[in-house]
């Protein structure tokens, strides 16, 4: 028995990828810009720099010390972009 909706969730899936490529594009070019906050007509993005820092547990439970958490904390630097609306203006 076939089923149209397996066609239908295909298309969807398909349309979702091309979405996302289309989607990771534009942030790539707006962050390329810097940081700082870009406008549109009805929309706006903030690009801000990020700091993550991420800590090898593994070790850290071996060996307990400030300076060896302080050693195997690990830092990455990364652009972060927000979207959001504007309120929408009601007509005078």
């Amino acid at each position: 028995m076939r089923d149209h909706r397996v066609n239908k969730l295909a298309e969807v899936r398909a349309e979702l990828d091309h979405l996302q490529s289309v989607e990771a594009e534009l942030v790539r070019a707006i962050k390329e810009s810097g940081s700082g906050t870009y406008e549109g007509a009805e929309h706006y993005v903030v690009v801000s720099d990020a700091e993550r820092r991420t800590l090898n547990m593994k070790a850290v439970r071996a060996k307990l010390s400030r300076q060896f958490i302080s050693a195997n904390t690990k830092v990455t630097k990364s652009l972060r972009l927000q979207l959001f609306g504007y309120p929408k203006r009601e007509a005078a």
